[in-house]
């Protein structure tokens, strides 16, 4: 089907398993966020192991963005962007035994093989054909996506779909960077960049696991919202917050989050102590830093490298959010057809929390 723009009312959009086609948000060109358009396409069709969701309630995040400016570029045009997302299966495959018809779940979005040898011992994401979904893989603005089975897990009874379908790329990612951080209950925990969805998700994450969290933003309305929240005391990110961070809090931090990059790193490796781990999944201000070497050795610090979240951290963080432990914040909801204007908001960094979309 050639490309085809409509409006909210156009396309068929019932549960049956007839239907032709589904509106969906389409990338056509990778020179910016402008070149979405929301077209009518044909309705996936599960295969074996694979199930159909009908989304109720999806989400972006800056992944979105970039994919529109190429960096990464997907791997055909035109794309269906898109990871976080919630509904109900309305269609499943041959062989399929986990999940059935009519069920509740949320996407995980993290696709691999299923075979290798990291597969097989549960770390996916060293899988050499690992991938997500709105990157890799078709994803979830959409009114409908398939999956393998797996990638269906159930959503906990009673968790509000907005939450549901927006927290999973960015909490999943913010859990498993403070994992491999080792944070610990009573570590001094600094969150640097608050608002956007991986860094609200990591002030959560570190409350629920006993952290004492500290924040920096260039906005004084983030840092306001975070001591709101639970963080017990917020800084100017272009300023000098590693001597700020250790007069409020009477010490340099055990563990960094840092996804700013360039604009905030010197002041991070000042920030984080002396064995300190700074763990990073993301360099919004650019891809290069300098690290000035004799802090790195004489503190004995940690750089670490963080992406993504296997099936049994994402397992894992659904419980956290379904429990009430956690819960992510989200900005706005917006009507699926709002694509352009949430986009703007994010790429010019005003949100707090996750932008979700109403999906039907």
């Amino acid at each position: 089907m050639g490309r085809r723009r409509v409006d909210a009312a156009s396309a068929d959009r019932g549960g049956s398993s007839t239907l032709r086609v589904m509106r969906a948000w389409q990338l056509h060109d990778t020179t910016g966020p402008e070149n979405y358009s929301l077209d009518e396409v044909p309705v996936p069709q599960p295969g074996p192991g694979e199930v159909r969701i009908a989304l109720e309630v999806v989400a972006i995040n800056h992944l979105d963005l970039w994919v529109s400016r190429g960096l990464p570029a997907p791997p055909t045009l035109p794309f269906i962007t898109g990871a976080d997302g919630t509904g109900t299966i309305d269609a499943v495959g041959e062989g399929v035994t986990r999940v059935s018809v009519g069920d509740e779940v949320i996407v995980d979005p993290s696709l691999s093989c299923g075979r290798c040898r990291s597969c097989l011992a549960g770390d996916i994401v060293y899988c050499p054909e690992y991938g997500i979904l709105g990157e890799h893989h078709p994803g979830t603005l959409a009114e409908f996506i398939v999956v393998p089975e797996r990638n269906a897990v159930r959503r906990p009874a009673g968790l509000d779909p907005e939450v549901a379908g927006s927290f999973g790329l960015a909490t999943g990612t913010a859990y498993r960077m403070l994992r491999r951080a080792r944070l610990t209950a009573g570590d001094v925990l600094l969150v640097v960049g608050v608002g956007g969805g991986v860094s609200s998700a990591a002030m959560a994450l570190g409350r629920a696991m006993g952290a004492r969290v500290f924040v920096t933003s260039r906005s004084d309305d983030k840092i306001a919202w975070a001591v709101e929240h639970g963080a017990e005391a917020g800084f100017d990110s272009s300023d000098e917050f590693a001597k700020a961070l250790k007069a409020a809090s009477g010490s340099s931090a055990d563990v960094v989050v840092d996804n700013v990059g360039p604009a905030t790193w010197g002041q991070t490796m000042r920030a984080a102590g002396p064995g300190g781990r700074i763990v990073v999944c993301g360099s919004t201000s650019g891809p290069k830093v300098e690290i000035t070497m004799p802090v790195l050795f004489f503190k004995q610090l940690e750089i670490i490298g963080s992406t993504m979240f296997t099936h049994g951290e994402f397992a894992e963080v659904v419980d956290l959010v379904g429990s009430g432990a956690v819960r992510p914040p989200i900005d706005r909801t917006y009507d699926f057809a709002q694509l352009p204007e949430a986009l703007a908001r994010m790429d010019a960094g005003d949100q707090l929390g996750k932008l979700a979309f109403r999906v039907r």
